[in-house]
């Protein structure tokens, strides 16, 4: 209990808040390096999961493919990128190896959401007509959308907390309040700053789910 009282302590002084080493400036050195890996991921996982969900081949494959990044501890693919030339180019090396932590989850719930469209309401629309186009669109995609929500907060909490990595490479954010906490051996720095983090990520969380919840269901426009 001493530990979590002196981290609620630490967080009460307004000096730790502020300046280049404060929680305000960490916090959004780690917000971006999280968002920017986050929206890279979907970028490439999104499109290639629900494409090939569309399409019902090739699905399997890729996602054991992407699956195998999970295998992979993030450090470790960071450790690499960080011994490569990728050294030398400031977050690049902790983006990339978030984008690649982020993507398994994205790939699997966009490919297994459009696969678990009932496919009698699939054919139905055929047959009323409808283009592939606008199968996928006004179909498929609305039904498979809460899966695809669902990948994506497990893929963006996952990103919050995994993104302390950084600290480790001497980049900012977050991390970098727990290791000086380490090195210091300030236990209540420490536990403020896993605090921190996990306060960041349950935003994130509740943000996605209040905005899935705010965008219309399918089926709501008719």
């Amino acid at each position: 209990m001493g530990a979590v009282a002196g981290a609620w302590e630490w967080l009460a002084d307004g000096a730790n808040w502020a300046g280049e080493n404060g929680v305000w400036h960490r916090l959004a050195e780690h917000a971006w390096v999280s968002g920017l890996a986050l929206a890279i991921a979907c970028a490439i996982a999104l499109p290639v999961g629900l494409y090939l969900g569309h399409l019902g081949r090739g699905g399997t494959l890729a996602v054991n493919v992407s699956n195998v990044g999970r295998a992979v501890p993030v450090f470790a693919v960071l450790a690499l990128f960080m011994v490569s030339p990728l050294r030398n180019e400031g977050y690049l090396p902790t983006v990339s190896a978030l984008v690649l932590f982020a993507v398994p989850p994205l790939l699997t719930n966009a490919y297994v959401g459009m696969r678990e469209v009932d496919r009698s309401v699939v054919e139905a629309a055929r047959g009323m007509g409808m283009s592939g186009g606008q199968l996928f669109w006004r179909v498929e995609l609305p039904l498979a959308r809460g899966l695809v929500m669902t990948g994506l907060r497990s893929g963006a909490v996952q990103v919050v907390a995994t993104a302390t990595i950084a600290a480790m490479v001497g980049q900012g954010g977050l991390g970098r309040i727990i290791t000086a906490g380490f090195n210091t051996y300030n236990t209540p720095q420490v536990v403020a700053g896993a605090l921190l983090v996990a306060a960041l990520a349950l935003l994130v969380e509740g943000v996605l789910v209040a905005a899935d919840r705010l965008l219309p269901r399918a089926g709501a426009h008719r």
